[in-house]
Order: structure tokens, then sequence, then C-alpha cells
């Protein structure tokens, strides 16, 4: 099996990109977020590898980095319904770190923005994968459990007041909790929600 390739980058076209080894070009297709990342052909690129074998297709599909090369395995292995295509798609839309964010939110509208992606299917993957999602958070880890707490209801209530009042005033869901997890490392667990959203207001406007 193929994990990495590095070599130079060939060609690029609308779903895949061509890697140049030593005179051997390899296909890989790739998310959109990963070929707008490319370097100009010429330059020398690395990608990480996921191999697909079936009986009449061996595929590579290329990634910028492990951790999406991960969050594709997890969503071609862990959600019935979604293949490789549609896999692609959801990467293509959002970063690692915000499918995380977007799965411990339960946010279905977020998952469901990626093309191919219905209400159902992003409420099939948010289901599948909630329990592995902080494993796989990346740059989110930080906020991750958080969000958790406040997509599964469990939130201790100055915080779910503090975020829904954000969201009132027109951030995201995923903006809101955000600024609210750093109010409390500066307003204290015990805040009340109206200290939390004060903070969570100070930290927006940074």
């Amino acid at each position: 099996m193929i994990g990495k390739l590095k070599g130079t980058l060939d060609d690029i076209d609308e779903d895949h990109c061509l890697v140049d080894i030593h005179g051997v070009g390899y296909v890989a297709y790739c998310s959109t977020r990963t070929l707008a990342a490319l370097p100009s052909p010429g330059e020398a690129v690395v990608l990480f590898i996921e191999t697909y074998v079936r009986e009449d297709m061996i595929r590579l599909y290329g990634f910028q980095s492990q951790l999406e090369r991960e969050w594709f395995r997890l969503l071609m292995n862990n959600v019935p319904g979604v293949g490789a295509k549609v896999a692609l798609a959801i990467l293509s839309t959002l970063a690692p770190a915000d499918l995380a964010n977007a799965i411990a939110l339960r946010d279905i509208a977020m998952v469901s923005r990626a093309p191919g992606v219905g209400k159902k299917v992003a409420e099939r993957i948010v289901t599948e994968l909630k329990a592995k999602a902080p494993a796989y958070a990346g740059a989110a880890s930080g906020t991750i459990g958080l969000k958790q707490e406040l997509g599964e209801g469990v939130a201790p209530a100055p915080i779910t007041d503090a975020v829904s009042a954000l969201v009132n005033l027109g951030y995201s869901r995923d903006t809101a909790a955000n600024a609210v997890s750093a109010a409390l490392k500066t307003a204290g667990e015990d805040a009340d929600a109206s200290k939390l959203i004060r903070f969570g207001l100070r930290e927006l406007a940074r």
C-alpha cells in the first residue's frame, strides 16, 4: 500500500493532481482544500495517501496532512452511506478542526453544507462520529469538551445562556463557543452568564 508520495507536482486538475516520482506519474484524488494548498507545478510536493483497492480499480487519495487523511478514513469506515466522493466533499467544505467542532456541537446544518450531504447523512455523521471527534480535533482540541457538552445539552446554564446570547448577536455557534471558552479562563468557572457574555465580547473584539 502507498502511504505517502514525495516528488514533483506535474499537474493539477479539477479533482486530482499528478505527482512525478522518478519519471512515474501518480494520480491522486484530493479535496479542493488540498488542491488549493498545493504548490505550483514543477515544485516539490508531499501528499499523505490512502490507497483504495477494488476488483476493477486502484485509486489513490491524497491529503495535505495526516489528520485530514484520518478524517477521510473515519468518514469512510464508520458512517454508512458515506463513500470516497462524499468524504472528499465534506473535507473540501470543512477543515478537520471545523468538522470536529460541528460534530461536537451537533451542528447538522454546518455538516450538510457539503455538496451531496443532506440532512439525514449529516445526522448520521454526527451520531456515528460524536465519540471519535475529540481524538481527531486537531487545532480544536482545547475547546472540544465544552462544545460536546453544548451539543449534548449538558453544559452549565451560564455557559449555555452566554453562547445563546452571542449567537443571537449574529455570531456562529462555533465562534460563540470559542469566545465563551476563552472567557471562562479569565472570568472563572463560577462566572454568571452576564460576565461570560461581557468577557466573550471582549474576546471577539480582539
